[in-house]
């Protein structure tokens, strides 16, 4: 069994009836590679299951919450390796075919289907986030149901500046609204904590040392609720954005973001236009 210093993710009670899930990659700015991400989904799993956990709190060692995704193991091809070894939670498979299915099978199960699953756990969910959340980091706060943030802590999405047309769960205009997301895409800028607040992405910025103490007191208010009744409210609010069509937004999103892949695959023999790739390994 790995030390707490080794594991990729960390579960813990904070409280009775909280448990916390922390991304222990500080080193790589918990960069989301294959392992941690199928760890994190075996903690969500955990808790899930767990009568005795009404709400679940994803928080993050080290300064930054995610730079996003492993560009390393991106960039060696190690994803479809490496998920060989994990127990796929989707029936889509194909992690080694040829051509563009290897590709979007791996996406379609490693981010947008764990993405989506987690928005769906019938728990309440809340991302602590300090520092950065860039691109994929953006795909772990995004399914959880309350984001607190830190006052420093900032979002990005650098996608479109490689050449792909926004992260695999595309929740974009869900979480800005319609015109904020376009920007968000076209200029890959910075959102601070107090922006993404204003858009209705964040639900609390607090200062950084408060944010552990104030991020568990919201949670032990939610876990005094009855566990039933909180799973209804959360399936009902999820229902009505259901509703409204959003899967098969993210569904259209998705086959857009793999033809970017295999447009760039045809014109520079990579996933990614290269002509940004070294300013954003920089900020991993």
């Amino acid at each position: 069994m790995l030390s707490k210093q080794l594991e990729p993710v960390i579960y813990e009670m904070a409280a009775p009836r909280v448990a916390r899930l922390v991304l222990n990659r500080p080193e790589r700015r918990n960069a989301q590679n294959t392992r941690l991400l199928y760890a994190l989904n075996a903690a969500f799993d955990r808790a899930a299951r767990d009568d005795g956990v009404h709400v679940i709190i994803l928080a993050a060692n080290g300064p930054h919450f995610s730079s996003g995704h492993d560009l390393d193991e991106i960039g060696s091809g190690d994803t479809h390796r490496n998920i060989r070894s994990e127990t796929p939670v989707g029936t889509w498979c194909g992690f080694g075919c040829a051509g563009a299915e290897a590709q979007m099978a791996y996406e379609k199960e490693a981010y947008l289907g764990l993405s989506e699953r987690w928005r769906n756990i019938p728990k309440p969910t809340i991302a602590q986030v300090q520092g950065k959340v860039i691109t994929g980091g953006l795909m772990l706060i995004w399914p959880c149901d309350i984001i607190i943030a830190s006052t420093d802590a900032t979002f990005q999405d650098t996608a479109v500046d490689l050449g792909v047309c926004g992260v695999e769960f595309f929740n974009h205009p869900y979480e800005l609204g319609v015109r904020k997301a376009k920007e968000f895409l076209f200029r890959s800028n910075v959102l601070t904590a107090v922006d993404a607040e204003a858009a209705g992405m964040i639900n609390h910025v607090v200062e950084r040392d408060a944010l552990e103490t104030f991020t568990l007191s919201i949670a032990e208010e939610i876990a005094r609720k009855p566990l039933f009744a909180l799973k209804l409210a959360k399936e009902a609010v999820n229902a009505a954005q259901d509703a409204a069509g959003r899967g098969t937004v993210l569904n259209a999103a998705f086959g857009h973001h793999q033809l970017t892949h295999a447009h760039n695959m045809l014109v520079h023999g990579m996933l990614m236009d290269p002509t940004n790739l070294k300013e954003q390994k920089s900020r991993s």
